[in-house]
């Protein structure tokens, strides 16, 4: 039998996020060698990769960074939440953003192939964490904002996890904290577009449809179903339109008001959650 202690299961535990069991089997394997062991799990876990590609990545973490004019953030993907809240895919995620704050990146694919400063590709960081931590890994997500100032706002959803919302908000003027307040009010109210010039047509004719559609199994009037879709299509533009949304602040007034009092706009804005 390999000669190891019980010090050495747990180094290399805490090495590698391995399982107990997979430990003393690469330990038996290597005959106590810790470096051999270690190897042994790096490899065995890569074989893994291919057969945890359909597995669900519904947890993780969002990180983000602002300095200067540019502002970073990006979505990190595991299976568990025992994963996502352990020092090692914390640790991964931060170094991710590093990178991508340096590369700036337009795609998560171009990121994927995009080489670190120790000479590996993200995608082969990502493959080894794959095999060190026994998960699927996955970057679902990447944000680049950049030339003029941005405001950044991560929000926990529970204290002993990292940061499952993230937005990163540009305006065309630094306006002091109204960035992070935009961005704050973006994270609890989730608009999808700046204005409702940017809500796709086809999306409110789908709306426009929803709404007749719903209206005539109210038993409403056909002389009254106009003015009722309309009005109804007019709630879903101001409740999707960032800009005319009521001030998570100040419900007295829209967003448009705030940015218009701090003598800026929103030219861009990004909201991540992990998993939606």
């Amino acid at each position: 039998m390999a000669a190891y202690t019980a010090a050495d299961v747990k180094r290399l535990r805490e090495a590698t996020a391995a399982g107990m069991l997979d430990c003393k089997k690469a330990l038996d394997e290597a005959e106590g060698d810790y470096d051999k062991a270690i190897d042994l799990i790096r490899v065995k876990g890569l074989k893994g990769v291919t057969k945890r590609e359909g597995r669900l990545t519904s947890n993780g973490a969002v990180v983000a960074k602002v300095e200067g004019n540019l502002g970073v953030m990006l979505e990190l993907n595991c299976e568990t939440d025992f994963v996502a809240k352990g020092d090692r895919f914390v640790a991964l995620a931060d170094e991710l953003l590093v990178h991508l704050q340096n590369a700036q990146s337009d795609s998560v694919e171009a990121f994927l192939a995009s080489t670190m400063a120790s000479g590996s590709t993200v995608q082969s960081v990502i493959d080894e964490a794959n095999a060190m931590l026994g998960e699927k890994i996955e970057v679902r997500r990447i944000a680049v904002l950049k030339d003029s100032p941005v405001g950044i706002y991560l929000h926990r959803t529970s204290p002993d996890l990292p940061p499952q919302v993230g937005v990163l908000v540009q305006l065309a003027k630094d306006a002091g904290d109204v960035g992070k307040d935009i961005a704050q009010h973006i994270a609890a109210f989730a608009p999808q577009f700046v204005n409702r010039e940017d809500v796709p047509a086809d999306l409110i004719e789908n709306e426009r449809r929803i709404a007749h559609e719903t209206a005539i199994e109210e038993g409403k009037s056909e002389p009254s179903l106009s003015k009722i879709v309309e009005g109804r299509v007019t709630g879903f533009v101001k409740e999707v339109s960032l800009i005319e949304q009521s001030f998570a602040k100040d419900a007295k007034k829209t967003v448009k008001q705030i940015l218009d009092e701090a003598g800026t706009a929103v030219k861009a804005f990004h909201r991540f959650r992990v998993g939606q």
